[in-house]
């Protein structure tokens, strides 16, 4: 069983724009919405790979309700929402992308939690944990609601004999690697800022990063780096794969795709390369579609044969 924790859902509007002009009026193209936020993501991933997933969080207000209501209809009935209801409402993102693909990203803060919410959460994860559960920690979260957050549920949740894998940025990601999560995925750009070295997208340089977390008990790192591919560690193995080739309609949403990708083949107790292959396949599924909706079915199974899974170590 897969279980996703989104603390900060959202509803996603993602705008084509021909250029970004700061300071000046600009003039959106095609508006689409989705809802989303980076757990949520990977359950839509998930179902479209035909994997059940318990989705989990918090949700506030009508967009709340819309989030809710969404993945409980969603196609296939694959996505189970297990959400706990906090007063405000739900923040929308607006997402900008540019013809060539760049994205610019305007995230509300989200609603605030108290400390009896968090524990609701707390006890409703606990209850779906064990020895074949897998967890997905992933993304921001709201006000009131610790920064350590992560660190605590990964060590509570794998203490229950569950496995658990990670995605979050600045001090989220940092208290949750002392927990040693099963798997985290980072981006480049995180990766770095958490070294305190400057930003880099070649392969040799953040691979001994990788073996750092691994050194310190990470099970898996998972190190995206968008157009150029993505780089694995895992113990002291190590693999680079380059991007594959397809035309992005948009990249929100690549790196939530692959890890849902990591963690399908995980729950289906694949080898560690094929788990590897098909978050690559995922991640380049997801660029085929605009905002966070996940590909067709049948995509990522084209490109999973494409997938080159370079060892480095």
């Amino acid at each position: 069983m897969i279980v996703t924790v989104t603390m900060n859902p959202a509803i996603d509007r993602t705008a084509s724009i021909e250029a970004l002009h700061p300071h000046a009026l600009n003039r959106l193209g095609r508006v689409e919405q989705d809802v989303g936020g980076k757990g949520i993501n990977v359950s839509k991933m998930l179902a479209a790979l035909g994997r059940q997933s318990i989705a989990c969080g918090f949700a506030a207000g009508q967009a709340g309700r819309m989030v809710v209501d969404t993945l409980r209809a969603w196609p296939g009935g694959r996505i189970t929402p297990d959400f706990v209801s906090l007063s405000g409402e739900t923040r929308t993102n607006l997402k900008l992308v540019e013809p060539d693909g760049s994205l610019t990203e305007l995230n509300e803060s989200g609603p605030a939690a108290t400390p009896e919410q968090l524990e609701t959460l707390t006890r409703k994860l606990l209850d779906h944990a064990g020895p074949g559960t897998l967890f997905v920690l992933a993304g921001s979260i709201g006000p009131g609601v610790p920064q350590d957050i992560y660190r605590t549920l990964t060590a509570r949740l794998r203490a229950a004999g569950s496995r658990v894998l990670a995605d979050a940025d600045g001090p989220l990601f940092a208290r949750a690697v002392e927990a040693c999560p099963d798997v985290v995925k980072p981006n480049a750009y995180e990766l770095c800022r958490y070294f305190g070295v400057e930003t880099t997208e070649d392969p040799d340089a953040l691979i001994p990063m990788g073996l750092t977390l691994t050194g310190r008990g990470v099970g898996l790192v998972c190190i995206s780096m968008g157009g150029k591919g993505a780089c694995f560690v895992s113990g002291q193995h190590a693999w680079y794969a380059p991007a594959l080739p397809v035309t992005p309609r948009s990249t929100v949403g690549a790196g939530d795709a692959m890890l849902a990708g990591v963690a399908c083949g995980l729950d289906r107790n694949l080898p560690l390369e094929d788990c590897l292959r098909l978050g690559m396949a995922a991640s380049a599924a997801a660029c085929t579609t605009s905002g966070t909706r996940p590909p067709e079915p049948g995509i990522t199974e084209q490109l999973l044969v494409k997938v080159n899974l370079v060892n480095k170590r």
